[in-house]
């Protein structure tokens, strides 16, 4: 038992990769005989894991999900940032310019209706729950926008540490919900041209969710879509310390 306890550590990112390869095949079947096969089988695995996650989660007491458990620590490795972004670039050489130029002026507009929108949602959400201070309604606000907009924006203008973890659960809630989403919405959005993945990721924002609902429903829109994503996440942590924090506290 010990022998195969250090085989599976030692090996990580290879037991990773089996477990995902495990825990897809089982999405094709449940897609297959429980839902007959009207559902996207990726959204069915990332649910799957997610559950696995908040379980583990649960039992362990820990925050990486299975990646707690130390034989299922590349877990951890393969689902990071690194190979994510890998991934990336990895899909950017399918990009063509020309679809990228033909997209320019509703990536842009799309950018602008994307941050400004979340961060009035965020702000809404925020005083229908009794926040009072400027500071901490920003910064839930720039939640709204990515996990990573919020803890920049709370930081800036000096906002409370409660709301700065407040922002990061409304990201993480705003990744979680564009990675089921997309892929599920897809096909009646319409999201089937590298101009309307830059549409949806100039909206959405968030990378990760961005990246991987793209992922799910067609990988040749993934760089479409991840560059205005990218895009996102920059002018938000431009935009919501800046002019946005002086519109609010102007307002309230």
């Amino acid at each position: 038992m010990d022998i195969i306890k250090d085989l599976l550590t030692k090996n990580g990112l290879i037991w990773a990769c089996l477990v995902v390869g495990v825990i897809y095949v089982l999405a094709m079947y449940i897609n297959k005989y429980l839902f007959r096969s009207k559902l996207n089988t990726f959204t069915i695995a990332m649910l799957i894991a997610m559950a696995i996650s908040g379980i583990v989660g649960a039992y362990t007491g820990k925050t990486k999900g299975l990646a707690d458990i130390p034989i299922f620590a590349g877990v951890g490795i393969l689902g990071g940032s690194m190979l994510r972004d890998y991934a990336i670039v990895a899909t950017a050489y399918g990009a063509k310019i020309e679809e990228i130029k033909k997209g320019g002026l509703m990536a842009v507009v799309s950018l602008i209706i994307g941050v400004v929108g979340s961060y009035i949602i965020g702000v809404i959400i925020a005083i229908a729950f009794g926040i009072k201070d400027v500071k901490d309604i920003t910064t839930i606000g720039a939640g709204a926008c990515t996990f990573i907009v919020g803890p920049v924006t709370g930081e800036s203008i000096g906002a409370s540490s409660e709301a700065i973890a407040l922002s990061v659960a409304a990201g993480v809630v705003k990744s979680v919900l564009a990675m089921i989403l997309i892929p599920t919405l897809g096909k009646v959005l319409k999201i089937n041209t590298p101009q309307a993945a830059m549409v949806v990721g100039g909206l959405v924002g968030t990378t990760s969710g961005t990246v991987a609902g793209l992922t799910a429903l067609d990988p040749a829109l993934v760089p479409y879509g991840a560059m205005t994503a990218t895009f996102y996440t920059g002018l938000g942590c431009f935009l919501c310390p800046s002019i946005l924090y002086i519109i609010t506290r102007a307002i309230l």
